[in-house]
């Protein structure tokens, strides 16, 4: 399966809050070659590295589609050009986060001059936001590089990232 990392801190001025502004980008990434099978819940998580700006919401979203890697990550940029994001500097607020953090068992080392994605995303294994998220949707994944489940990434985790699950007003996709 294919999994993406969403991510926000800021509130956007038509979506609203992050919750609200990643269930809207999902909503804009379904077509007819790109469907989301079901994301995690959200979750409240601390900025990585430990930092004053807003606390995150991230989720984890399971995708289906017939696109190539590279295909998919042009479209994941774009829905986060659709709805305001300009990348500027690593690790900054944001207002969206498309992440392709795997898709099936592909191991690339990427490509920026082409497009190519790194597979699986490099820092996925040291990203309680991301792991957790990931569990929950796919309790017997296993990173393809480093050959470790999900549970035992999560296990190997500095005990100073803060995850706690956010509890939804609404029906989250399943």
């Amino acid at each position: 399966m294919i999994y993406v990392g969403l991510g926000a801190n800021l509130p956007h001025s038509v979506h609203g809050t992050p919750a609200a502004t990643l269930a809207a980008a999902l909503e804009a990434l379904e077509s007819p070659e790109v469907r989301i099978v079901r994301r995690s819940r959200f979750y409240q998580t601390a900025p990585v590295p430990l930092s004053d700006q807003p606390w995150y919401v991230n989720a984890v979203a399971e995708i289906e589609t017939a696109w190539p890697a590279d295909r998919l990550l042009g479209r994941l940029h774009a829905v986060e050009a659709e709805f305001g994001r300009v990348r500027r500097a690593r690790l900054e607020p944001r207002v969206v986060d498309l992440d392709l953090l795997a898709y099936g068992a592909q191991v690339a080392p990427g490509d920026a001059g082409s497009g190519a994605p790194i597979l699986p995303h490099p820092r996925m294994h040291q990203r309680a936001f991301v792991l957790l998220p990931l569990a929950e949707l796919a309790p017997d994944w296993r990173h393809p590089r480093l050959g470790l489940g999900v549970g035992d990434l999560i296990a190997r985790l500095a005990a100073d990232q803060i995850v706690e699950a956010l509890v939804e007003e609404d029906s989250r996709a399943s």
